[in-house]
């Protein structure tokens, strides 16, 4: 299986194809409202912004498997987001990202780029997965590397993709 075959639910119930974001380098995290990195999706709608033009995408995969941490439903979740945070970047429905109900996109994940000592768990909130515009997923961040903090790996491998850079001759 690739990342282009797995299926998705949006925030408003509709099943639709990763195939959509072909081509595009993405950004994926398991966010929550309630977690103390939260204040995140502020960093996250930033570096959507600004290189969205540049066909990239930062896709949110709310997820309740860490200290209750994301209690509302989808309604409430999109709410919550767009009040506080205006987020603009795509939210899906609520999922699991560990255990025998891990989502598919998780499982491929985790694989693609188990943490720290091989551990294919994903520790906390906020975890974000780097897939290039192939759909290989290049690195996994910690929850507490900032979108900020990983902005540089994320504008190389965009201009990299986009011929933005010069080449030395």
């Amino acid at each position: 299986m690739n990342l282009y075959e797995i299926a998705v639910k949006t925030i408003d119930g509709q099943t639709e194809a990763l195939e959509k974001y072909r081509g595009q380098v993405l950004l994926v995290v398991n966010v929550a409202s309630k977690c103390g990195f939260t204040s995140q999706y502020a960093g996250l709608e930033a570096i959507y912004r600004r290189y969205l033009p540049k066909g990239f995408a930062v896709l949110g995969f709310p997820c309740d498997q860490f200290a209750h941490q994301e209690p509302g439903n989808e309604a409430e979740i999109q709410s919550f987001c767009s009040l506080n945070y205006d987020v603009t970047f795509p939210l899906f429905a609520k999922i699991e990202v560990n255990g025998s109900g891990a989502h598919p996109l998780y499982q491929f994940l985790k694989k693609a780029q188990p943490g720290i000592f091989g551990s294919e768990t994903v520790k906390w909130n906020f975890t974000k997965f780097l897939v290039n515009r192939e759909g290989n997923v290049l690195k996994r961040y910690a929850p507490t590397d900032t979108p900020e903090k990983i902005e540089d790996d994320l504008k190389g491998i965009i201009e990299l993709s986009t011929g933005d850079r010069c080449m030395p001759v």
